[in-house]
C-alpha cells in the first residue's frame, strides 16, 4: 500500500476520532447531570450563602433529577472553599455559592493560589441584599444618631462583629467609622452565623450583617435592628430607616450572592444551570422566601454576572485603596 494511501487512511481516522470525541462530549453535556452535584458553601453553617445554598439546592435537585449536596468548607474568609472549586474538574459537578467577599473583596487583601476573574465560570448573580446594622438589645443606643454620639463618648469601646476580615460586614463597619469619624473595635469571626450567635449572647454589641442571615434573629427579638445599609428601605423591614436617612448622609453598603463553576466548564452546562436557576428564582415560593428574608432576586445571564463581577471587583479595589483599609498581616 502506497504512502499516499496510508496518509489518507490516517487523515480519515483522525477526522473520525475528532468527530467521535465531539459527539461523545456533546452527548455527555446533553445528558447532564448523571450524578449528584456538589454545592460548595465556603463558610460554616448559618450565614447568608449557606441559607440561600440550602434553599436553592433542595429546589434544584428536583428540577435536575439529581441530588444537589451542600458542602460547607469554611475557612480563609471563604478562600478555602473557593480554591476547592477552582481546582475541581470542569464538568459541572462542583459549584460554589458565595457572597461578595470571596468574589470581589478578598483578592484585594489576600494572596491566593487562584484568580477569581480567571479561574471561575460565572453562572448567575443570584441576589442582592442590603445589610442591616443590628445591636444587642441591651445596647442603649437605639438610633444612628444615638450610636454615633455613644461612639464619640466612648471611643474604641463599642464592638462590632463580622463574618471575617475584609468581608462585607467588616468593610461596612469600616466605612461607617470612617464617615462618622468614630472609633469602634472590630471582632472578626469565621462566619456571619458565628458573629450573630455572639451578638445574640451579648458578647459583641453590633453587627453589620446581610439581611438574609440576620432576619431570623430580628424576628425572635434576639437582636435589635437600628438601620439598613442600602440606599433604599428593605421591604421586609419597611419601618426601619437607612443609615443614610437616619443620620449619616451618603452611607451605602450592600452584599450580593453569586454562583460559579470552575473555568472551562462547557458552555452548554453553564447555560443549562443558568436557565434552571433563573426559572427557579422566578417561582412564587422562592420570591416569597427572598422577600421575607430581605433579599432581592437578581438572576440574569452568565455574561451579565461576569460583567457585574468585574465592576464590583474594581469598585471594592478602589474603596480599599482610597480608605487605606488593611487586614492583619497585609
Amino acid at each position: 500500500m502506497g504512502y499516499a494511501v496510508w496518509q489518507f487512511i490516517f487523515a480519515v481516522g483522525a477526522v473520525y476520532a475528532t468527530v467521535g470525541g465531539c459527539v461523545q462530549a456533546a452527548s455527555r453535556e446533553a445528558a447532564y447531570p448523571v450524578r449528584p452535584i456538589r454545592f460548595v458553601v465556603p463558610y460554616t453553617p448559618g450565614g447568608g450563602a449557606d441559607i440561600e445554598g440550602r434553599v436553592l439546592a433542595d429546589k434544584l435537585s428536583r428540577r435536575l433529577g439529581q441530588q444537589v449536596v451542600v458542602d460547607n468548607r469554611g475557612g480563609g474568609n471563604g478562600n478555602i472553599g473557593m480554591e476547592i472549586v477552582a481546582r475541581a474538574p470542569a464538568d459541572g459537578y462542583t459549584l460554589v455559592i458565595a457572597v461578595v467577599g470571596p468574589w470581589a473583596i478578598n483578592p484585594h487583601f489576600y494572596k491566593s493560589p487562584f484568580d477569581v476573574l480567571r479561574d471561575f465560570a460565572p453562572i448567575i448573580h443570584v441576589s442582592s441584599q442590603f445589610g442591616v446594622l443590628a445591636a444587642h438589645p441591651a445596647l442603649p443606643a437605639k438610633t444612628i444618631k444615638d450610636l454615633i454620639a455613644l461612639a464619640h463618648l466612648k471611643p474604641d469601646t463599642l464592638t462590632y462583629g463580622s463574618g471575617g476580615l475584609g468581608g462585607f460586614s467588616h468593610l461596612s463597619g469600616e466605612l461607617f467609622a470612617l464617615m462618622a469619624n468614630v472609633r469602634m473595635t472590630h471582632i472578626p469571626y469565621k462566619s456571619t452565623g458565628a458573629a450573630l450567635t455572639d451578638l445574640s449572647g451579648g458578647h459583641i454589641q453590633l453587627l453589620f450583617g446581610g439581611t438574609i442571615p440576620t432576619m431570623p434573629h430580628i424576628k425572635t427579638g434576639r437582636v435589635r435592628p437600628i438601620a439598613t445599609t442600602g440606599p433604599l428601605r428593605v421591604a421586609a423591614l419597611p419601618e426601619l430607616p437607612t443609615i443614610s436617612e437616619a443620620g449619616l448622609p451618603g452611607y451605602e453598603s450592600l452584599s450580593w450572592t453569586g454562583i460559579g463553576a470552575p473555568a472551562k466548564t462547557p458552555g452548554p452546562i453553564i447555560d443549562r444551570l443558568n436557565r434552571e436557576l433563573v426559572e427557579l428564582l422566578q417561582t412564587p415560593d422562592i420570591k416569597e422566601q427572598y422577600t421575607a428574608m430581605g433579599g432581592e432576586i437578581a438572576a440574569g445571564t452568565p455574561k451579565q454576572f461576569q460583567d457585574y463581577l468585574k465592576s464590583e471587583f474594581a469598585k471594592f479595589g478602589k474603596l480599599i485603596r482610597d480608605a487605606k483599609i488593611k487586614v492583619d498581616g497585609n
